[in-house]
């Protein structure tokens, strides 16, 4: 199954500390590019979320929030980290004497990311309810990505099937285009009245005939459908996998083309670079 990068999820969760809402967003990405938006006090949650994260997707631009919003149901006890504080004020105390008019606020110093906590969180207990938040907000992420990459899935099968259909008509039409050829070379020697060594004439044509044979590359188009199928039912991120496969089709549609001695055959190869481009667009939204 085939996951989307873009998607939406958002969770919440009441806690002893207050409620835990936890939201991820995604959009494309050719790698994994994790944003994340937490309170300064949350910090020390970063490095489990994204453990948890990377360790379950591997491509897309996501952006994570976290925010604790208190209950409000009792003013909760405050503490002082005395050890930050008494850096700051011998700091203070270091550069007064360089600035004179440098002016610092008891309150500025509260307000120093560290000094003051809450001193009621319990911090073990909000890691633990914050990676249980993080598993439930996951699960419905990439049942997100699952969702749409089915839909992404059933497009890209609708045009391999019509390559299939191209590949299948070219086939088909392949004896007539031979014989015209034969038919053609013929005539205009007929026309020119000139007198030709029968071997030396078929010799020309089988010439003529190799250099517009197009059954090898028929024949690695239908391989590259069978390993796009193939890869699409892989249970591993497989967006880059399949970006490559594309070129390889395209290479062997520009062949296609440059190989033509009809117009049909002309025809084929804008179709199949249209039907291509087409499923490009969808591959470039596949983690």
């Amino acid at each position: 199954m085939i996951r989307s990068m873009t998607a939406f999820a958002a969770v919440e969760r009441a806690t002893a500390a207050g409620t835990l809402a936890l939201e991820l967003r995604a959009v494309n990405h050719r790698y994994l590019e994790l944003s994340l938006r937490l309170p300064d006090e949350l910090r020390v949650l970063e490095p489990m979320l994204r453990e948890k994260i990377a360790a379950k997707i591997s491509r897309g631009k996501l952006d994570l929030g976290l925010r604790l919003r208190s209950s409000g149901d009792a003013l909760r006890p405050l503490s002082v980290n005395e050890a930050r504080l008494q850096q700051l004020t011998e700091l203070h105390a270091t550069f007064a004497a360089r600035f004179s008019t440098l002016e610092t606020s008891f309150t500025d110093l509260l307000a120093f990311p560290g000094v003051l906590a809450d001193a009621g969180t319990d911090m073990d207990a909000l890691r633990a309810e914050a990676a249980a938040l993080a598993d439930a907000l996951l699960a419905d992420f990439l049942a997100h990505r699952e969702r749409e990459g089915k839909a992404l899935a059933a497009l890209i099968e609708e045009r391999l099937k019509a390559i299939e259909a191209i590949i299948a008509t070219v086939r088909g039409v392949l004896p007539e285009l031979r014989s015209a050829i034969r038919q053609r070379i013929e005539t205009r020697f007929g026309e020119l009245k000139v007198e030709v060594d029968p071997a030396r004439l078929e010799q020309e044509l089988v010439l003529l005939l190799q250099r517009a044979d197009v059954d090898e590359e028929l024949d690695r188009l239908a391989t590259h459908v069978v390993e796009a199928r193939h890869a699409m039912k892989r249970g591993e991120a497989v967006g880059r996998r399949l970006d490559f496969l594309l070129q390889e089709f395209n290479r062997e549609a520009n062949t296609l083309g440059s190989k033509a001695v009809d117009a049909r055959l002309t025809q084929a190869s804008v179709e199949l670079k249209v039907l291509i481009e087409q499923v490009r667009e969808q591959v470039q939204n596949i983690e």
